[in-house]
């Protein structure tokens, strides 16, 4: 740490991620690099929560949690403080994960196995108004952002899809003519740049598209 560091008021942080070990290995980390730890939370509800109370530089934000999951927790907090200065920290980098979590505010987005020099420049670098994208990070958002977007409709199908359902058991779970389905089927595979059904949900699985449920 350099000296010019000391003297300036340490970054104030929040920490929201379900797993308490995880959370405490967070705050151990940053304590030990002269940062303060300000609030915790566990979930999204309670990040809104902590934030309107504490008013932290820098938030460390899980994606996925039990409740209200990180994306919205993401988006309620910029709407009440627009300057927000949010980090998703996840174990998850399918692109459509990494494009939901940045365009409801997120500065950066840092998988869990970063490494602790990592993660404390990243946070160094959002305090100061500099957003951080690792660059596989950043090339798994521009694979998001070069293909078509899926429309709602076509998600569904597509998550029917990772069932193995044929196009007609699929129409008859959305209500839809099977000629339809087919016609959704298509432009599936063609945004997705995949030349079969097994390959379109492969690709969509990778990229978080979808959940086998």
């Amino acid at each position: 740490m350099t000296t010019a560091e000391t003297t300036e008021a340490p970054i104030r942080v929040l920490v929201v991620d379900d797993h308490p070990v995880f959370r405490e290995g967070l705050v151990a980390i940053m304590t030990r690099a002269g940062l303060a730890v300000v609030a915790q939370a566990a979930d999204g509800a309670g990040a809104v929560a902590a934030f309107d109370t504490h008013r932290p530089d820098v938030t460390l934000m899980d994606l996925r949690m039990p409740g209200m999951g990180g994306v919205e927790a993401i988006t309620r907090i910029r709407e009440r403080h627009l300057t927000a200065r949010i980090i998703v920290l996840t174990t998850f980098d399918g692109d459509e994960d990494i494009y939901s979590g940045l365009r409801a505010g997120a500065k950066s987005y840092l998988l869990k196995d970063a490494s602790p020099d990592d993660l404390l420049q990243c946070m160094r670098d959002v305090h100061r108004g500099r957003p951080y994208l690792p660059s596989h990070i950043a090339g798994k958002l521009a694979e998001r952002l070069q293909g078509g977007v899926l429309t709602p409709r076509e998600l569904d199908v597509l998550q029917l899809m990772t069932h193995g359902r044929t196009n007609r058991e699929i129409g008859g779970a959305l209500a839809l003519a099977e000629s339809t389905v087919k016609v959704h089927v298509n432009s599936i595979l063609g945004k997705l740049q995949a030349s079969s059904r097994t390959e379109a949900v492969t690709i969509a699985l990778r990229r978080g598209l979808v959940a086998i449920t």
